[in-house]
């Protein structure tokens, strides 16, 4: 199984905080306090340059660190190698997140110090909220618990009156808070846990943006691309794709189903996903049972041959089916390795099936929020909304 060669080129990528001439030294001295703080300090390397904004400190892990612990910016070893324990202890998260961050070969940019521990913070949100995370999966039917949530065709599930966002949506998804398990797309489903740990953050760093969420969600729900528009960053391209086994917990990712004929089944088109670390992606239908990479794989490629016409005239695919074949197929080496050369590629564009993989060429990850340096929009959120 042959992948793209991607070198590492130190000075490139990593995280960047900008700061203004007459303080670059304070600036940069905080960064090193955070990463002191996660016992990371003595690995990076820092430098400065003049970016079009203006001046910029770029923090990157060491070439021979980053050669060593993430070959070919494979992030998903780094908890292996390093023995980190993202599980039970959120300052192995933390320190994931940011090696991961360290490493990457696109740059990570935050106006301050405090942007990039908001971040930092989000993340381990999303992570931590993506394992409690356990759903129903349906495309079709959509519910969510009626003391918290109304629907109507014009707004979206929207908040009831009184009642607070961070307690609504974790009732939706995580089935120890309102013991049931829910309906949901992997789509929405992704924007939910997102939006949690982003509620969580400001309620911390930024209460007046938190209050606009909440009338926002009172009002009118965002969903789809509006909602991507809203909270979220893109980084990687077609043109110039992320590494394949590079991902940041916290992200989220889209694994593509590039067999045509199973694609046109409704919800799966492909499958969204929250990368939580330590090599595991979430399965929200049983959250006991992660994806890593090789599994996600083997369960793509065989949705082509679950499919079936339902009695409804539409295309569908039996997940038991698929369950059976996964199971046969991971009892042998040869068959695995075979599946992932034809599935362990970067995908194709848009309508286009030919040679392509389910590696998605970017990311998704959340925008500032801080006072001041937010970049989140918010259409139905109050006044003065852009905080």
């Amino acid at each position: 199984m042959t992948e793209a060669i991607h070198p590492i080129q130190l000075g490139v990528g990593g995280i960047e905080l900008h700061g203004r001439a007459a303080r670059l030294d304070a600036a940069q001295e905080s960064g090193l306090e955070y990463l002191h703080e996660l016992g990371l300090d003595p690995y990076v390397v820092v430098s400065r340059h003049k970016g079009p904004g203006g001046h910029v400190i770029r923090y990157r892990l060491s070439e021979a660190f980053a050669h060593d612990w993430a070959p070919q910016y494979d992030s998903t070893m780094l908890c292996r190698k390093l023995g980190l324990d993202v599980v039970n202890k959120s300052d192995d998260l933390d320190r994931e997140i940011v090696l991961a961050m360290l490493l990457g070969p696109v740059a990570f940019s935050y106006p301050n110090i405090e942007e990039l521990e908001s971040a930092v913070r989000v993340r381990r949100n999303i992570v931590q909220n993506a394992r409690k995370t356990a759903l129903a999966f349906d495309t079709e039917e959509a519910e969510r618990p009626t003391e918290y949530w109304s629907y109507s065709e014009a707004t979206g599930f929207i908040l009831n009156p009184g009642k607070p966002i961070i307690a609504a949506l974790q009732a939706a998804t995580q089935p120890d808070a309102s013991g049931k398990l829910y309906s949901f797309s992997c789509y929405r489903a992704t924007e939910y846990v997102l939006l949690l740990g982003l509620a969580q953050e400001l309620a911390r760093s930024n209460p007046k943006l938190l209050s606009q969420l909440q009338h926002q969600w009172e009002t009118r729900a965002i969903m789809s691309g509006p909602f991507h528009d809203a909270f979220l960053k893109e980084y990687g391209t077609l043109n110039e794709p992320l590494p394949m086994r590079y991902y940041v917990p916290g992200d989220r990712v889209w694994f593509r189903n590039p067999d045509e004929p199973s694609s046109n089944a409704e919800g799966y088109e492909g499958s969204w996903v929250i990368y939580m670390g330590d090599g595991l992606f979430t399965n929200f239908w049983k959250r006991d049972q992660p994806f890593n990479l090789t599994t996600k794989c083997v369960e793509l490629y065989h949705w082509r041959h679950a499919t079936f016409m339902g009695k409804n005239g539409k295309l569908q695919v039996d997940d038991n089916i698929v369950d059976d074949r996964v199971r046969q197929s991971l009892t042998s080496p040869a068959e695995i390795e075979r599946i992932l050369k034809e599935m362990l590629r970067l995908r194709e564009p848009a309508g286009v099936y030919v040679n392509g993989g389910c590696i998605d060429a970017t990311r998704e990850y959340v925008r500032c929020i801080r006072p001041g340096t937010a970049e989140i929009y918010l259409p139905d959120g109050g006044d003065d909304k852009k905080k």
